[in-house]
């Protein structure tokens, strides 16, 4: 038999300057946000992820062998409850405000709100701490950090707009994670004085003449077949589609941006 494990309560605060109460080490982890599960998988954490979302999808295992919760911004609360976690991370932009709220209520939940590389490498490594998993936390935030830092900056950045839905065009503007990454891959983002994910209408693309123009592959599942329609708006412009994923996810998956960037640039040359 095994001894009992003996948990001790560890007071953190997360990154919405909330106080939260783990139990540590956690043995039983509901992840609420995609990137975020892969990162804890990463850590070496998979045997203690017993709940995520429909929409984590890296690695392939997590929804096979934890339980599904439902998606990020609605939450099957019975399907949580039966799984007695005592502890979830979630996310401020990705969740929603009711749910975490109710599920606070019950039980403890640390929260990330990014909006830089910075924030992200912070968010590994305060989840290193929490999980007892601070070594691999920080050996991963490092390995990250030095790849994108190793990265050239570009002398003259090429103009850009990055797409990330259809139907209203919406664009990644600025205070978010995709417009703190574009830099990084050499662009300067034309809607970068905006905020947020604003709508773009055809006229005001076409007015910001960009360079180039970066059609996510999510959460709208742009594909080639999309790039004639921005080709007519912006006949100069080179439209690509690119992966979502390596632009926004601000998890673990962060280790393969550095090398896409590369590829990437290469590409627009």
């Amino acid at each position: 038999m095994h001894p009992p494990l003996i948990q001790t309560p560890l007071t953190v605060t997360d990154q919405m300057n909330r106080r939260v109460v783990v139990p540590y080490p956690p043995q039983r982890i509901v992840s609420l946000v995609p990137s975020q599960t892969e990162l804890l998988f990463d850590l070496g954490l998979g045997e203690r992820v017993v709940g995520v979302t429909k929409f984590c999808i890296h690695p392939q295992e997590a929804r096979q062998q934890a339980q599904v919760i439902g998606g990020t911004k609605n939450f099957h609360f019975d399907k949580i409850a039966a799984l007695k976690p005592d502890l979830i991370i979630g996310n401020k932009e990705e969740n929603y405000q009711e749910g975490i709220e109710q599920l606070a209520a019950e039980y403890p939940v640390w929260m990330s709100d990014i909006f830089t590389l910075g924030d992200s490498l912070r968010m590994m490594r305060q989840v290193g701490l929490i999980t007892g998993t601070q070594a691999r936390a920080e050996r991963l935030a490092s390995e990250i950090a030095n790849s994108l830092l190793a990265l050239p900056s570009a002398a003259e950045p090429l103009t850009a707009a990055y797409f990330i839905w259809r139907k209203p065009y919406m664009a990644a503007a600025a205070g978010t994670f995709i417009d703190d990454m574009l830099p990084r891959a050499g662009f300067r983002n034309v809607f970068g004085a905006l905020g947020r994910y604003p709508e773009i209408s055809a006229e005001q693309l076409a007015a910001a003449a960009p360079q180039v123009i970066l059609l996510s592959s999510e959460p709208y599942p742009f594909q080639d077949k999309h790039v004639a329609e921005f080709q007519a708006i912006c006949p100069s412009a080179q439209v690509l589609v690119v992966d979502g994923e390596l632009f926004s996810w601000y998890g673990s998956r962060l280790r393969h941006t550095a090398a896409y960037f590369q590829q990437l640039q290469s590409e627009v040359a």
